[in-house]
Order: C-alpha cells, then structure tokens, then sequence
C-alpha cells in the first residue's frame, strides 16, 4: 500500500526481458519489499549498492509505461507505507489500470495546469475533487470529461516528481480511486437485485 507521496526520483540503468533497474538514493529497501515506481507496485529482487532490480509481467507491461522506459529516463520512487507513518495522499496500491496521455501543460502563475487523455474506463472512475494516481503521484481532479481530465499541481509537486520533465504526447499510468472502484460494483450489484417482481413484492409497483 502506498500513499502517492514521492520520495525520491529514481535513474533507470536497464530495461530488459521484463526486468528493470533503477538507481535510487533511498534506503531501507530489501530484497522482497514493494516498492512503486512510476506507479507500479513491484516487488524487489535484489538491491545492490544504489540499485534496485524487479521483475514485471506480461500484464503490467501492457497497461504500464514500464517496457517503454529507456536508460537514464527518470521515474518516481515510492516504499510501500508503514502502519505507524502519517498517511498523506491518498491510498494507493500501485495497480496501475491503464495509461493516459498528456494534451496541455499550462503554467499559471506559480501552478500547472495539466490535460490528460485517456479511455472512458478512467474516466469512469472519477469525480471532480476527487483523487487520482499519475504515474504514481497523488493529485486531486479538477475537472473530469468523457475521454480526458484536468488537474492543477502546486509547485511543490511538479518540482520533486517527473512531471517536471514531461511534455506534451508523453504518456503516464493511472491509478483512479480504489474506493470508487468498490462503490461502483456494490452499486451495479444493488442495480441487478431490483427487478420488477421485487418491486411489486415490496409495495413499490
């Protein structure tokens, strides 16, 4: 479990055959912990020295940026929570569900605007003010459309994360709301248990 809170911009040193290193500056890690890069809750197989190594599956390779990362590319570093820190963010597994890519960067005074476009099964779970994960990072929507939504990012975030070196057409991994995802399925459950015959056995009809 993460919160979407970035620690530390990690350097890649190789993606291969569904493995990737990474050069980090945190400690604390072992062999076996989670740790989220860009995202993407991965389980780490070895730590020698500064670098980090862990393998990825087929499935993460087809909804993540991950197999499109090259050496020296920058990517987001998180350690899975611990039960007695203080829980910013918001809560993330690191079950990255797609990608989106990015259709404006706008600076707004000391802000960033950002524009996203993505599938509707993004879309779908978001809400305006709500939370969402890009590329790991914890972020509140601003606005949400069909096919794409907006966030603003204080400078505090856009300084210490990748999003200072993305531009326009990059893509990035999304995350939407793990609890949005739980409501939606009680909700369309509640939807299939009424039917006609219950409305009329419960004095509805």
């Amino acid at each position: 479990m993460f919160t979407g809170l970035i620690e530390d911009i990690g350097i890649v040193k190789n993606v291969l055959n569904s493995k990737i290193e990474v050069e980090t500056k945190l400690c604390d890690i072992a062999k076996g912990d989670s740790v989220a890069i860009n995202g993407v809750c991965l389980t780490v197989t070895s730590l020698k020295r500064d670098i980090l190594t862990a393998d990825y599956s087929q499935i993460t390779d087809k909804t993540t940026t991950l197999s499109k990362l090259k050496k020296n590319s920058k990517v987001n570093l998180e350690r899975a929570l611990k039960l007695l820190s203080r829980f910013g963010g918001h809560i993330v597994s690191g079950h990255v569900e797609g990608t989106a890519k990015i259709e404006k960067i706008e600076k707004i005074a000391r802000f960033y605007n950002v524009v996203f476009s993505c599938n509707e099964n993004i879309t779908e779970y978001c809400v305006s003010k709500g939370s969402i994960a890009v590329d790991g990072i914890s972020l509140t929507l601003s606005l949400v459309f069909p096919l794409k939504f907006e966030i603003f990012v204080i400078p505090e975030t856009f300084n210490n994360t990748v999003l200072q070196f993305k531009k326009v057409g990059d893509e990035v991994n999304i995350e939407t709301d793990t609890l949005a995802k739980y409501v939606k399925k009680i909700v369309n459950r509640k939807k299939d248990d009424i039917s006609l015959e219950f409305l009329k056995g419960n004095g509805f009809v």
